[in-house]
C-alpha cells in the first residue's frame, strides 16, 4: 500500500507559530523533503526531531519528485515543506501533488502559516474576494502585459516580491493600475515586522527613501474597490487642519494622501502655498 505525501506549513519567520500536529506529523514520517535542507535541519533541531532530509527544489523537481514518489508508492511516507509557509503555493510543491495524484498516492494538507493570508488578513483592504498572482515576471514586457490585463480586476490582488525588484514592481503597478491604496508588508511574523498602509505612490516615495529589506507582500486595492475621490479641496482643508493642530506639513500631507487618495506631493505644495498666503 502507497504511503501518504503530507503538506506540512512552517512558520514563516516566527516559530512558535508550527501548529502542534505540523510537529507531530514531522515526527513521525519517515523522511522530509525540503526547498532547503539547511533551513528544515534548523526546524528540525528546534524540535528535537531526527529524519532523513532529502532535497526537493525548483531545479531539481523532476528528478527528485520521482524519487520521491518511487517512495511513497513502496509504502513510505513523506512530509513535504518549504522555506517558509504552505507548500505547493506558488511553490515547486504544486507538481509533485500532481505527480501523487496521477499515481493514486494520498495527499493531506497539513494546514499552516502563510504570508498570503497574513498581509490579506492585515492590509484593511477588502478581503472578501482576492486574486493572488505570486511573483511577477523578471522581464518588463511581460510583466507590464500581465499588470494590464489586471486592470479591471474588481478584486484585491496580492503579490509576492523580493527587496531588490519592490520599487520597480511599485512602479509598474502604479503605471499599469493608476494610484491605488495598498498594503506593504515586510518579514511578517518576525522581529522587523512592518505594514505600511498606503497607496502606490505613497509606497515608492516611502522606499525611494528607504531602501527595501527583507521578503514583500503586496496587497493592492482592486478597480471594483475604489471609493470615490474626495475634492482635493477637501483634502487640503483636512491637511490644513492637522497642521494647525501641530503636525508637521510632510506628516499632514501624507495622512491626507492615504486617506483621500491625492498625491502627496502635490497636498505637500498646495499646504506650503497656503501657509506662505497666510
Amino acid at each position: 500500500m502507497a504511503g501518504t505525501l503530507y503538506l506540512v506549513g512552517t512558520p514563516i519567520g516566527n516559530l512558535g507559530d508550527l501548529s502542534p500536529r505540523a510537529a507531530e506529523i514531522l515526527g513521525s514520517v519517515d523522511f522530509v523533503a525540503a526547498e532547503d535542507t539547511r533551513v528544515t535541519l534548523k526546524l528540525m533541531n528546534h524540535l528535537g526531531l531526527r529524519k532523513p532530509l532529502v532535497s526537493y527544489y525548483e531545479h531539481n523537481r523532476a528528478s527528485s519528485g520521482e524519487r520521491i514518489l518511487s517512495r511513497l508508492l513502496a509504502g513510505e511516507s513523506c512530509a513535504l515543506v518549504t522555506d517558509a509557509g504552505m507548500p505547493a503555493i506558488s511553490d515547486p510543491g504544486e507538481d509533485l501533488v500532481h505527480l501523487c495524484r496521477q499515481n493514486g498516492v494520498v495527499v493531506s494538507p497539513v494546514p499552516g502559516p502563510s504570508a498570503l493570508t497574513a498581509a490579506l488578513a492585515a492590509s484593511g483592504i477588502r478581503t472578501g474576494r482576492f486574486c493572488f498572482e505570486g511573483f511577477l515576471s523578471r522581464g518588463t514586457k511581460s510583466r507590464r502585459e500581465h499588470l494590464e490585463k489586471l486592470r479591471p480586476e474588481e478584486r484585491t490582488m496580492v503579490f509576492y516580491e523580493a527587496p531588490h525588484k519592490l520599487l520597480y514592481t511599485l512602479r509598474d503597478l502604479y503605471e499599469c493600475l493608476g494610484d491605488r491604496r495598498a498594503a506593504i508588508c515586510r518579514e511578517l511574523t518576525k522581529i522587523h515586522e512592518e505594514i505600511l498602509h498606503t497607496t502606490l505612490s505613497g509606497a515608492i516615495e516611502h522606499f525611494t527613501q528607504i531602501p527595501p529589506r527583507g521578503e514583500f507582500v503586496i496587497v493592492v486595492e482592486g478597480a471594483g474597490g475604489q471609493p470615490a475621490e474626495a475634492d482635493d479641496e477637501e483634502a487640503v482643508e483636512y491637511a490644513l487642519g492637522l497642521v494647525e493642530e501641530g503636525m508637521s506639513v510632510k506628516d499632514a500631507a501624507k495622512k491626507a494622501s492615504e486617506r483621500f487618495r491625492i498625491s502627496r506631493n502635490s497636498l505637500y505644495s498646495e499646504i506650503l502655498k497656503r501657509a506662505r498666503e497666510d
